[in-house]
């Protein structure tokens, strides 16, 4: 029964499953109001990180060579997005501008801080300031189209935060290596580095 799953890589049901949750998003974030508010060049640079954020993260992470670190990724992403939408759902809180009750949390900031924070935990902070300042942007983007208030996008940052803090692990560079031999009183320290 199982035997042809051998045949799906980590990659195939990695971006399967990151398919899969940006078009439920994407649904669930219509707005759903009858008179349709207009949007600003904020919001809309704001609705572009919440794809091309965790797009190019799992893209650089399979650059890379780094399928654990992507699998580590879309098991963050699928828990960030599955409280996020859960908490949607059972809080029902009316946004600021009164066009649906899905505000709490921010579906936007929590994907996108997720993100960012993945980048921070497996990679390191210098490689992550652009996420945060990507991730941070988004955030204000919600708070200033009036789709949510600063509860809604702390709540959002802590959530995605939170699920790098139980998928994802330090990198190891294993093409990297330092070397130390001693003999006859002789040192010698070595870096060999595999492409």
């Amino acid at each position: 029964m199982f035997d042809n799953l051998s045949k799906f890589s980590p990659l195939r049901i990695t971006l399967a499953v990151v398919f899969s949750i940006s078009i439920y998003t994407t649904s669930y974030a219509q707005d759903t109001s009858e008179t349709q508010p207009q949007v600003g060049t904020t919001q809309k640079v704001g609705d572009v990180v919440l794809f091309a954020l965790p797009a190019a993260t799992l893209a650089t992470s399979f650059i890379v060579g780094d399928e654990k670190g992507a699998w580590q990724f879309t098991k963050g992403l699928a828990l960030t997005v599955g409280v996020t939408y859960g908490l949607k759902f059972a809080i029902n809180k009316p946004r600021p501008d009164m066009s649906n009750d899905n505000s709490f949390p921010s579906g936007h900031t929590s994907t996108v801080f997720h993100s960012a924070g993945y980048v921070h935990r497996r990679y390191g902070f210098k490689y992550a300031i652009g996420s945060y300042a990507l991730a941070g942007f988004t955030a204000a983007s919600r708070i200033d189209s009036n789709k949510h208030d600063l509860l809604d996008v702390i709540a959002g940052a802590t959530i995605g935060l939170g699920s790098n803090l139980l998928f994802v692990t330090e990198y190891q560079q294993e093409h990297m290596e330092l070397t130390y031999s001693s003999a006859d009183g002789n040192h010698m320290i070595g870096f060999k580095y595999k492409f």
